[in-house]
Parts: structure tokens; C-alpha cells; sequence
């Protein structure tokens, strides 16, 4: 346990915080593009959340306090492309999510779940980790850049329809 806290393996006893968590993270999009995300929403069902928790391919990682509470998580997938004509064989960990809970940020929990998450891939022999961040999305973006992240592509799009 490092400053109150532990990081390890999701279990299904997490479920209900991953699932508050879920709910600011969806929150945090639906401000910054509502045309595209209900508020307030989850990405995942409790059912589907168990068959992530126990798929391999997929980790999932916690934060939690010493009463077991969930301050952070953290969704992981591992990415390969085997034989494919352009890409190379390289294996990544893309972060499809990490989270603090708001109460809980600036108190180094997202630090320590991505150190967690960059040793795990170092362990699994991965190439790199790589993860998105929407646009307007500015706090996690500096925070990422604070890790040392830098950008790998652009995604971009033209609205062709307005509501």
C-alpha cells in the first residue's frame, strides 16, 4: 500500500465504484461534446464489466483506499497486428480508460494507476502504450504530456448535420 492507497487487478467487488466512475468519465464528454454523448451515461453494463474483469486481453486495474473504495481505475487492451500488409508485428497496450475520481484528483492517483499500467506493459513485453483524448478534454491532456506522452496521430471529422 503506497500513500493510503493500492493498485492492483479489477475484481467484481469493484464493479459499483468502476460503474460511478464510468458515469464522471461519461460527463466529462457529454460537456465537452454533447452531441455525441449522453449525460449521465455508462460505457459498459454490470455484465459486461464482469466478462472485461475476467478477459485477459483486456486488464482492468483499481485504485483503491484501505477500505477497499475504488479512487481510480484504469481499462487496458492489448492491441497486435499479426501479419498484417502495412503494419507492423509490434504488441501495445492501449489505455481505453483511466479515471480519478474527481474528489480524489491532483493527489497523484492517476500517476500511480498509469506507472502501474507502464509497468504492466514493460512486463507483458509490450512495444508501447497508447491512448486517445478527446479534444477540449485539456486537463488530461496536460496530464499525459506530464508523463511524457506525445502525440502519435490526429483524428478529425467535418459536422455535416446540425441539431
Amino acid at each position: 500500500m503506497k500513500d493510503g492507497y493500492t493498485i492492483r487487478r479489477a475484481a467484481e467487488r469493484d464493479i459499483p465504484g468502476i460503474m460511478a466512475l464510468l458515469v464522471q468519465v461519461d460527463m466529462v464528454h457529454h460537456r465537452i461534446r454533447p452531441d455525441l454523448f449522453n449525460g449521465p451515461a455508462t460505457k459498459y453494463t454490470e455484465e459486461e464489466l464482469k466478462a472485461i474483469i475476467a478477459d485477459e486481453k483486456t486488464p482492468v486495474f483499481v485504485c483503491v483506499d484501505s477500505h477497499g473504495q475504488v479512487l481510480g481505475h484504469s481499462f487496458c487492451v492489448f492491441q497486435q497486428h499479426a501479419g498484417h500488409n502495412i503494419l507492423t508485428d509490434v504488441k501495445t497496450l492501449y489505455i481505453d480508460d483511466l479515471c480519478v475520481d474527481e474528489r480524489q484528483r491532483g493527489k497523484g492517483v492517476g500517476k500511480a494507476l498509469y506507472d502501474h499500467v507502464l509497468a504492466f506493459a514493460k512486463e507483458n513485453n509490450c512495444y508501447n502504450v497508447t491512448l486517445n483524448v478527446w479534444a477540449g478534454n485539456d486537463s488530461a491532456l496536460k496530464f499525459y504530456q506530464r508523463q511524457g506522452l506525445t502525440m502519435q496521430k490526429y483524428g478529425m471529422e467535418v459536422i455535416l448535420q446540425r441539431n
